[in-house]
């Protein structure tokens, strides 16, 4: 039997298909790393179900808690808490939480103390400004069904969400109450985190007297621009089922209908995260109509993810290198899990079809978020 080959002082294989041990053992790495990487998201979702972020942060954002703590604070007699301790050994080495071995003042014994980190204090349920809600959703069986079906688009074509779940996503929320009740506190959660970062940059509500959020949920994000612009009159435009499930809000009337046949009139139409649920030619169909229902002097504002914006050196483009270079063609591949035909578009992507939708001019604003705002004017 013949040994292996040398090369550059290393072993290799003699098929010459790693050119180094080196390189084979990373490379094995990266694979166990891509096999697994599920792992961690279910993890988290773990911990958030038991409540663990939210019992540490009610001592307080730099508080611990040790195992026998978290334990004795769970809704059961008698946890798990040898299975308790190995999910957060591996979540304190993901960084979402972090750990410190301390002398405990009763039992006089060393024990390890858990404490919340940048990441773990987004999943605080009981904060406004929390990520549990998207966590939970994009997370739920029903959404990463989709995600199995992939081979099957690629060779047959088809929509992913519909092959796992047997509808498109609107048609599905529409006669699956607990999933459209799911879908939309994760698309409030995001209008929560996305306007806080957009009413601290954007200025472009000052001169409106009304406002119509097409495709806004139950009306989360144009409640949040009324509170701060209280002179703007709030249309949330949706779906009728979406609609339906919405709460009376100070400034804001609720209207139900279909952005593809007609839009509410008013100064400027307002939409986050909308368009990259639809294909080219769904979103130039629903630019006409936005152009049709604000007047010369109108625009319309849109929020979603520009692939390319964080390329720059501004104070904004700076903090949004922070987050994951990425995170945006991640976001792509939800679209393909879940939209018909959707995706995230590059800055001529989007010129392309607004040009075709009626806007020829259009500012990019950035905000410290994933998302950028799209100021569109009528050509």
């Amino acid at each position: 039997m013949s040994g292996p080959a040398m090369k550059n002082g290393s072993e290799i294989c003699r098929d010459g298909f790693f050119e180094s041990e080196e390189e084979e053992l990373q490379g094995q790495a990266e694979a166990w790393k891509s096999t697994f990487a599920f792992a961690e998201s279910l993890a988290v979702k773990c911990v958030v179900l038991l409540g663990i972020p939210d019992m540490i942060a009610r001592e307080g954002p730099r508080a611990t808690l040790s195992l026998n703590e978290i334990a004795a604070r769970l809704p059961a007699d008698s946890p798990d808490t040898s299975c308790l301790f190995r999910i957060m050994r591996f979540l304190v080495a993901k960084g979402v939480f972090r750990a410190s071995v301390v002398k405990s003042a009763e039992a006089g014994a060393f024990e390890t103390r858990y404490g919340l980190t940048p990441a773990s204090k987004w999943f605080v349920k009981e904060r406004e400004l929390s990520m549990v809600p998207m966590l939970l959703m994009q997370n739920d069986e029903r959404t990463v069904a989709p995600w199995h079906h992939f081979n099957e688009c690629v060779v047959d074509g088809g929509i992913a969400f519909e092959r796992a779940n047997g509808a498109e996503i609107w048609s599905y929320a529409s006669d699956h109450p607990d999933f459209n009740h799911l879908f939309n506190d994760a698309m409030a959660c995001n209008a929560r985190i996305v306007m806080k970062a957009l009413l601290s940059k954007f200025q472009g509500f000052q001169s409106l007297n009304s406002l119509v959020d097409v495709g806004g949920g139950t009306g989360t994000a144009v409640a949040e621009i009324v509170r701060a612009y209280p002179f703007i009159k709030g249309i949330n435009y949706d779906l009728p089922h979406v609609v339906a499930t919405a709460r009376r809000l100070p400034g804001v009337e609720h209207v139900g209908g279909d952005m593809f046949e007609t839009v509410p009139s008013g100064d400027a139409i307002f939409m986050k995260w909308i368009m990259h649920d639809w294909s080219d030619e769904d979103c130039i169909k629903i630019l006409k109509n936005c152009r049709k229902a604000i007047p010369d002097t109108g625009k319309v504002i849109i929020v979603d993810v520009v692939l390319d914006a964080n390329q720059g050196d501004d104070i904004v483009k700076k903090k949004k290198k922070a987050l994951d270079p990425n995170l945006g063609i991640v976001f792509d591949l939800v679209m393909v899990a879940h939209s018909s035909g959707g995706k995230e578009r590059t800055e001529k992507e989007w010129k392309t079809i607004l040009l075709e939708g009626g806007f020829g001019r259009y500012n990019i604003i950035d905000i410290p978020a994933l998302q950028s705002v799209i100021e569109a004017f009528p050509r």
